[in-house]
């Protein structure tokens, strides 16, 4: 099985979700509807699925304390989002615990402090309902899960930023990681062309149309 390393975590959160999202096939991509809680969020880890009851949080405090330091939990409350599954409290044990960031199917409160905390979170949307925490609820800690088309295994590489979030296996990392940063360059090069007054057109061949 290979592993995600530190030296690859540190390359991709240097790279834009859309650029690898494009450079891995157009794979990986998870649902538009998950959004940062505040613009400024990024987050890029090792995935940490979790899967709970509709309305019920105690899976994400089990996962508080299973999932390693770094680790990005996304969790799934059995696609109920009506409910705000995490705020304030489990974001200061987030910390503690060195999480490095909140993937979330459901929704959040406490919207107006979670932005000054200092944690990554992507959620569904902000919901004042309250959750259960039923001890006899079935629930899943560390297994794949799917979100969308993306099936999400423990290990995998999770990357978020403004425009979205993108998983990818580690296997074959290092070349998707390479390809990006071909792709950040060759856009670079482009913009300065367009600042010298070239047209997107004819860099790209497309034909004045008629």
């Amino acid at each position: 099985m290979v592993e995600l390393t530190k030296a690859q975590i540190e390359r991709a959160s240097k790279i834009s979700t859309p650029t690898l999202h494009e450079a891995a096939g157009r794979i990986g991509a998870l649902p538009s509807y998950l959004k940062p809680v505040s613009p400024d969020m990024k987050l890029c880890g090792p995935a940490y699925p979790v899967r709970g009851p509709a309305c019920d949080n105690l899976w994400l405090h089990r996962a508080l304390y299973k999932a390693a330091r770094g680790d990005i939990i996304v969790f799934d409350p059995s696609g109920f989002s009506e409910a705000g599954y995490w705020g304030e409290v489990m974001t200061e044990a987030a910390l503690a615990a060195g999480l490095g960031g909140l993937v979330l199917t459901g929704s959040v409160r406490d919207s107006d402090v979670l932005p000054r905390q200092g944690f990554p979170i992507f959620s569904a949307g902000v919901c004042i309902q309250g959750t259960e925490k039923d001890q006899g609820g079935q629930g899943f800690l560390g297994t794949p899960l799917m979100l969308g088309d993306v099936l999400i295994s423990q290990g995998d590489l999770v990357v978020g930023d403004q425009d979205g979030l993108v998983v990818l296996s580690p296997e074959g990392l290092d070349d998707i990681l390479e390809e990006s940063e071909r792709r950040d360059a060759k856009e670079v090069d482009l913009i300065a062309r367009l600042r010298a007054g070239e047209r997107t057109i004819d860099i790209y061949g497309l034909g004045e149309g008629e």
